[in-house]
């Protein structure tokens, strides 16, 4: 048994969310629902204009809620990131801290943390606008290969394409995987990363024992506009598949196995990290033995729970989520 079951790989970002009425979002210019890259003037700008309403923040990033939620469930895990000397990066060390999930995190003098700006409107849409700060310096020297040995499996955000050197990163990081038998799991985070860094996502999903997309990540991907034609062409290029369908549920593909999985009445008031948590989920449950269904439905559930609040960090109990689905499906 390895010491860790998931090592995370991505952007170390403090997001900051806001709820905006639907007159005030508008003032922004920018495409609801997007994730958009930002200068740091950019978004110093932005939060200028917020000025005088309340913010929530936490430490996140795609992979980073994902690996919160995981050791949350119970899960053994890590998280490799780079932060920045700054007030913002010592807020992101001690929430790792306090979760008492590993951090491995190079703090590099005279740089800026990344910021991930979240506008979070009446209908429930988050849109974010994303500073990478230090984040755009990861390269090969932050990867640690007895991290990933020491992992079951290596989970990567697909955001982190967005940098030649984050490329690079990854790439040394899929090497190791491959070297110490560490499985691989790769996440398309956002169609934008499908578009505009095809080529880079393509290498790494050839490598991928498992992949996290939903379905318009999954038609572009495939160049398809037929969602079920691109889950079936995702399971011809990759062994498993979890292909998450918003009000339509779920396609999962694991083990040789195909499995629909249903969704969960909820009232959402926050999308933000609802494919994190989902991940998290699936994630936790095939490291823990549980069968495909069990695992699917669990991250279906957890994703439920996550947008009925505020914030991409979960408030309740993650036992109990586990729990229900253990009632429900076993």
């Amino acid at each position: 048994m390895k010491r860790l079951q998931l090592c995370g790989l991505g952007n170390g970002l403090v997001d900051v969310q806001f709820q905006v009425s639907e007159s005030e979002f508008e003032h922004f210019g920018i495409k609801k629902g997007t994730m958009t890259l930002v200068t740091a003037e950019e978004q110093e700008q932005y939060f200028r204009r917020l000025q005088g309403l309340a913010p929530h923040r936490s430490s996140g990033g795609s992979a980073a809620n994902s690996i919160i939620a995981f050791a949350g469930f119970g899960g053994r895990a890590s998280f490799k990131t780079v932060l920045g000397n700054d007030v913002w990066g010592n807020f992101y060390a001690q929430e790792f801290n306090n979760l008492d999930i590993e951090l491995i995190s190079d703090i590099i003098p005279n740089k800026m943390t990344g910021t991930c700006l979240i506008l979070i409107t009446p209908d429930a849409e988050r849109t974010q606008l994303t500073c990478l700060g230090i984040n755009e310096d990861f390269g090969t020297e932050h990867i640690n290969e007895q991290t990933v040995a020491d992992s079951e499996w290596l989970y990567i955000e697909g955001y982190k394409f967005s940098e030649p050197k984050g490329t690079h990163a990854i790439q040394e990081a899929i090497s190791f995987a491959k070297k110490h038998n560490t499985k691989i799991a790769v996440t398309f985070s956002d169609t934008f990363v499908v578009n505009v860094f095809r080529e880079q996502l393509t290498e790494a999903v050839a490598a991928a024992d498992l992949i996290f997309c939903n379905e318009t990540e999954g038609c572009s991907f495939t160049k398809t506009d037929n969602p079920h034609a691109a889950f079936q062409r995702l399971c011809e290029i990759v062994p498993n598949v979890a292909y998450t369908r918003g009000a339509e549920g779920s396609l999962i593909r694991y083990d040789n196995q195909t499995v629909a999985i249903s969704t969960f009445d909820t009232h959402a008031i926050d999308t933000t990290g609802a494919g994190d948590m989902y991940a998290a989920g699936f994630l936790y449950g095939i490291t823990h033995n549980y069968s495909p269904q069990i695992a699917g439905h669990l991250g279906s559930y957890a994703a439920s729970k996550i947008v009925s609040q505020f914030g991409a960090r979960y408030n309740g109990n993650y036992s109990e989520i586990l729990q229900f689905i253990k009632d429900k499906y076993s």
